[in-house]
């Protein structure tokens, strides 16, 4: 995932997307395996985006296709690709028909919206019905977490899909230090699933969130199995 916006960066505005991809990903057996935050800069987009398409079968962006000046993903991606970026007849369309049923004027800046890379494909939004676009193993999204999730929701039917994995969790009342070794230990016994430690404060009380993942349910189960008799802890 490729997050753009110097808002992001500023501190200003708190990420949101993340978490909603990878909770949508997860499902269907895709890994969400990295994700990079960018500024609002045509060669640091560009850059980006040619590394990651180059190293990962899927990448979304988020941010930077809004009706302003600053908003440049469009751009970015279209260089990336060595295509034209022109306003499209059907992204038009859309955009004129939900500014009529707004009783709002067609704009310089809603038109913005509807510039297209050439030989892309538009990404549904049942929000504000700007759409996004795929173009190759792109998929670049509003930065609006509610758009986005729209828009995710769109194209989430539209993956190849993989192995879900399968999710348990323990939560331990002592300190990391108290079980590292021992989690250790079981770590490689178990090494075909993934073994997370998460330490966190909750109502006042310090406590230790173990997840284990993996794609056999009953390995998982077995792992957490251990991991109870092992350094104990209660299922959450």
């Amino acid at each position: 995932m490729l997050v753009i916006g110097d808002e992001i960066l500023s501190g200003r505005t708190r990420e949101a997307n993340v978490q909603v991809l990878a909770r949508a990903l997860a499902p269907i057996g895709v890994d969400l395996t990295e994700v990079r935050v960018v500024r609002d800069d045509t060669s640091a987009i560009v850059a980006a985006i040619d590394a990651l398409r180059a190293s990962h079968d899927i990448v979304v962006t988020s941010g930077g296709i809004g009706p302003t000046h600053d908003d440049i993903t469009a751009e970015a991606v279209a260089a990336a690709f060595g295509v034209s970026l022109n306003i499209r007849d059907d992204a038009r369309a859309l955009l004129e028909q939900a500014a009529a049923d707004r009783g709002v004027p067609v704009t310089e800046g809603l038109l913005r919206m509807a510039r297209i890379p050439d030989g892309a494909g538009l990404i549904d939004n049942n929000v504000s019905a700007a759409p996004g676009f795929r173009i190759g193993n792109v998929y670049v999204m509003a930065g609006v977490p509610v758009i986005f999730e729209a828009m995710v929701g769109a194209v989430i039917p539209t993956l190849p899909t993989g192995t879900p994995l399968v999710a348990r969790s323990l939560r331990v009342y002592r300190p990391e230090g108290a079980f590292a070794a021992d989690l250790s230990l079981v770590a490689e016994e178990f090494a075909d699933v993934s073994i997370g430690s998460y330490p966190q404060r909750r109502d006042g009380t310090f406590v230790v969130e173990i997840v284990v993942r993996g794609t056999e349910t009953s390995r998982v189960e077995a792992t957490l199995v251990r991991l109870l008799g092992v350094i104990g802890g209660e299922r959450s």
